[in-house]
């Protein structure tokens, strides 16, 4: 991409959310570092840098155990995770409505909704999983029986299908009663134990066809070069959505053994 686009292009970002008629879009991140005033905006290095996807937050450290030309092997160490695991529809449908819930526990949108109360770091990325996807299998059995519901049946499915979002919260709590308790019950502080990730990084804007098509590649390349999957895919995102697609950083991460 020539310079001149990439200007123009970050030019129409700062504008769409500057004009709030005329985003394409609502995140709900996006006034987690929107500032305050225009005259802040078109003078901070810090919310350009956002646009050219700079990441300025602390990440997971991790140890490299392979690098392809089609994804890595990561072997990350314990870790404290807040998450919320929720229904989309509970949010009008936005499958990134619990990233409110997590912000507001760890205090980037105003007073921290713990118990001390205290702020703690953002970190990237935002995680989210399908929680339904995977799960106990069960035997077949037959004959198959099918119900007409009147219409919708795949809508209505669809919107039952559960969300977990996390952060991951920085490594200063080493243990998750070190962590300030949430005072929103929807929110859940939990150990991760150590876990190994094929992993394949990509840009641009991490819709839910593209991710599909990642997990589908990947999956692939794992077990041909015989990695067992062990789990469903998480997917990453470091960025805000006022990042210049081109410079986003998102991943697809399985678990394997």
């Amino acid at each position: 991409m020539s310079l001149p686009r990439i200007i123009k292009s970050a030019n129409a970002s700062i504008t769409a959310y500057i004009r709030p008629n005329s985003r394409p879009y609502h995140h709900p991140n996006h006034s987690l570092l929107f500032p305050k005033s225009q005259h802040t905006l078109f003078h901070s290095f810090t919310f350009m840098g956002l646009i050219f996807g700079k990441i300025s937050v602390e990440t997971p450290k991790y140890e490299m155990i392979k690098s392809t030309n089609e994804y890595e092997i990561r072997k990350y160490p314990p870790c404290v995770v807040a998450e919320v695991t929720y229904d989309p529809s509970q949010f009008k449908g936005n499958k990134d409505g619990g990233f409110m819930v997590l912000a507001n526990y760890i205090g980037a949108l105003g007073n921290p909704q713990n118990t001390k109360p205290e702020k703690i770091a953002m970190t990237a990325p935002v995680i989210t999983k399908d929680s339904d996807e995977g799960g106990e299998k069960i035997a077949m059995t037959a004959p198959v029986v099918t119900k007409d519901g009147g219409g919708g049946g795949d809508e209505e499915g669809k919107k039952h299908k559960m969300v977990t979002m996390q952060f991951v919260l920085p490594a200063v709590y080493g243990k998750a009663e070190e962590a300030p308790k949430p005072t929103d019950e929807r929110v859940v502080i939990k150990e991760e134990g150590a876990r190994k990730y094929g992993v394949v990084k990509f840009g641009g804007v991490a819709s839910e066809e593209v991710v599909r098509e990642k997990v589908k590649k990947l999956r692939v390349s794992l077990e041909n070069d015989g990695f067992k999957v062990v789990g469903n895919f998480l997917l990453g995102r470091y960025n805000p959505p006022w990042t210049i697609p081109v410079f986003r950083t998102n991943e697809v991460m399985i678990p394997v053994e």
